[in-house]
């Protein structure tokens, strides 16, 4: 498949190839016949990107105190490297798509193959897009008619906050694209509507489509015009569907709307707001989220749990089909909207339209390819590579942001032979493989096991896809690396362990490690080696101040993420394992008790383990803590002595006889020394962490995690 692409660093926009997605639960496969750019959004991102990183910095002011507070912590350069790295990340562009079902993936009903369909899908000759964010198209509405449906859905969900009622006065600042559409919904609704904008041309439109106007750039006061349109009592509500900087559309809605008039904000603009302008009129403002309900809950959009029509009337799928009803009967004429068609291959030029004209509406992209091509599997990156049997040759299953920027480049310095990244969409597969050298980018992962030249898979997806990734690899004879964790749940658990017996069965077999790389770290090292002529017990007291992650957030999600205790405190569980150096005995935990009004999750608590050798510790894991604040510290206290370790960039020593301090100019968690480690044990046959410790974490892991779950 072919998919249009934004650098965010360099401005750059281009269309990428990549090895189409496959279907998946509650996902249709589309082939795209026409995609809608959406002028105002689309336009800013390609702004944004071509910004200089001071210009960048200025637009988003909130971004750059997130960076000053990471340099507090993790350091100048450790910062750097992940700004730099969240830059480099192309962004997809488009959301308003148009195609075919080529597939339908396990749990979708409603949807066949052959059916023509809008999806906010972007801009790409296939697409992958839930149950929930398609609809069908009524055979009245052509291709190009139904590319504007998820558009003016944005439109329609401001008019439905606003509640507009039959003979109203209304008013719409900003009359770009979607402004036009939601001029001509509003006198759907039996409303007066005036457009306010700079644009004359596009007053013009307005006019075309019932509207009263006004123009500011010839010297017309928009708040002037507003009074003399609502016939001297003040508007019913105003609907700001500009973009600007600027408060004025916010401030000039106020000063126009009559007593207890509504305001929303469907556009992007300053928000500096007199509060007198609000007071004194009772005034209702509200910001109107996307297309409708649904919108950014992964409930609702990823796992297709539709609301219940009785509680919930409109949704995002349900406005895409009002919308569609409207085309369908000629109650909204989006024609005079389009002001260009490109061929999909010519976007460059559609993109340079769009940013040298500000005039543009509706350019449309047509995709005619021959649909058989779109669909493949692999794509080559590298038809040069070669590869030494005798060493690691890798396969990556996942490229989020953790794999490309920590693991990919920390087994590309350990020397691994790249073969194979597999990711689900595709498209993250060729960006990160292209850049860290693999050979060739898919979305088949039973392709990539079943590749006799590749021994050693890495894996770095979701937490709950972790044990079957992990029992198939091992099943087929790979060397196995898994971020963390190996599983979520015992039964999970054992069907890794039974695979790992599987391929034991002979005496000997493939590796497995659990990427636990904080053991790993020059520190981390350093303390073992200075406990290690200590024999007696030890006290440990560990913090992790993690950070507050919303409660509807994947790795929250039981089923998906395992809990952030499973997903993230099993590292400390292993550190302390690893220091200690004996076996955990027994295992305590407590969360923070309910409270009202205090959203409460396993993530602030404290986990107490024992260990045989007579030693013990205690993890605090909070998520309610500081950003500013380093976060994580590990403390120990044995025989008179403590170490002292602050954000693996200081460590300290109390009363040890040759030993102050440790200190580095970067943070370092031990990434590059666990990737190395990993590849050397492959080549030496002996395991970097002993398995046992490997199935012994994993297994306290769930137990604490099941313990706080059940108090």
């Amino acid at each position: 498949m072919k998919q249009i692409l934004q650098d965010m660093a360099k401005g750059g926009t281009t269309i990428t190839e990549a090895p189409s997605p496959q279907a998946s639960r509650g996902n249709v496969i589309i082939n795209t016949r026409v995609s809608l750019i959406s002028a105002g959004t689309e336009r800013m991102l390609v702004g944004f990107g071509k910004a200089s990183y001071l210009e960048k910095a200025r637009q988003q002011p909130d971004k750059v105190k997130m960076v000053l507070e990471k340099i507090q912590t993790d350091g100048l350069v450790t910062t750097l490297e992940a700004v730099q790295s969240k830059l480099s990340q192309p962004l997809p562009l488009g959301y308003c798509n148009v195609g075919v079902v080529h597939e339908v993936g396990p749990g979708v009903e409603g949807f066949k193959v052959g059916d023509r369909v809008v999806s906010n899908g972007p801009h790409s000759d296939v697409v992958k897009v839930s149950k929930n964010l398609c609809a069908h198209i009524p055979d009245e509405v052509d291709d190009i008619e139904a590319s504007f449906t998820v558009v003016a859905s944005i439109g329609l969900q401001g008019i439905r906050l606003a509640q507009p009622t039959l003979g109203e006065a209304f008013v719409v600042i900003g009359a770009g694209l979607i402004g036009l559409l939601t001029v001509q919904l509003l006198r759907a609704q039996g409303c007066r509507v005036l457009a306010i904008d700079f644009d004359e041309s596009k007053l013009a439109l307005a006019r075309q489509f019932g509207a009263s106007t006004c123009n500011p750039a010839k010297g017309e006061d928009p708040v002037s015009a507003g009074m003399a349109f609502s016939r001297g009592c003040g508007v019913d509500g105003v609907i700001i569907t500009a973009s600007t900087k600027a408060s004025d559309p916010v401030t000039h809605a106020a000063r126009m709307s009559r007593k207890r008039g509504r305001i929303i904000l469907v556009g992007v603009t300053g928000l500096e707001l007199n509060r007198a302008d609000f007071y004194e009129k009772e005034l209702s403002f509200q910001v109107s989220c996307s297309y409708g309900p649904g919108r950014y809950d992964p409930l609702y959009e990823e796992k297709g749990q539709d609301y219940p029509i009785g509680f919930v009337r409109w949704t995002e799928q349900r406005n895409f089909e009002a919308i569609l009803d409207m085309l369908a009967a000629r109650q909204l004429d989006v024609k005079p909207l389009v002001s260009q068609r490109f061929a999909f291959e010519d976007a460059g030029e559609a993109y340079k339209m769009l940013t040298e004209d500000k005039s543009g509406l509706g350019i449309c992209l047509e995709y005619a390819s021959d649909v058989a091509a779109r669909s493949i599997k692999n794509v080559v990156l590298d038809s040069s590579s070669t590869f030494n049997a005798q060493r690691p040759v890798m396969g990556f299953i996942g490229a989020g942001n953790y794999a490309s920027r920590m693991l990919i480049p920390a087994f590309k310095s350990a020397g691994a032979q790249f073969h194979t990244i597999v990711t689900a969409g595709g498209v993250n597969g060729v960006i990160h493989g292209a850049k860290a050298g693999f050979a060739v980018a898919s979305t088949d992962v039973n392709g990539m096991l079943a590749d006799s030249t590749i021994n050693t898979v890495a894996i770095v997806t979701r937490h709950d896809s972790h044990s079957y990734f992990v029992s198939k690899a091992l099943v087929a004879g790979k060397n196995v690396f898994v971020e963390k964790p190996l599983a979520i749940t015992h039964p999970e658990l054992d069907d890794v362990q039974a695979a790992y017996d599987e391929a034991h069965a002979g005496g000997t077999g493939p590796q497995l490690m659990v990427g636990f790389n904080r053991r790993f770290s020059p520190h981390v090292v350093k303390m073992k080696e200075l406990l290690s002529s200590v024999k007696e017990p030890k006290t440990f007291l560990m913090t992790m101040n993690a950070g507050a992650i919303p409660a509807n957030h994947w790795t929250q999600d039981n089923a998906v993420g395992g809990g952030r205790i499973i997903g993230e405190a099993c590292h400390f569980i292993d550190l302390m394992r690893f220091l200690a150096g004996s076996k955990i005995t027994s295992v305590q935990a407590r969360r923070m008790g309910d409270a009202p009004g205090i959203d409460i999750t396993e993530d602030k608590a404290s986990i107490t383990l024992a260990f045989e050798d007579g030693s013990f510790g205690t993890i605090i894991y909070v998520a309610n803590g500081a950003s500013s604040f380093a976060k994580e510290r590990v403390e120990v206290f044995t025989a008179g002595r403590v170490l002292q370790l602050d954000n693996f960039r200081k460590l300290k020593g109390f009363g040890w006889p040759d030993f102050k301090k440790f200190n580095l100019w970067k943070q370092d968690k031990g990434q590059n020394n666990c990737a190395a480690n990993f590849m050397s044990a492959i080549q030496i046959g002996k395991p970097a962490i002993p398995v046992d410790e490997v199935f012994e974490v994993a297994r306290v892991s769930i137990e604490v995690a099941t313990l706080l779950r059940n108090q």
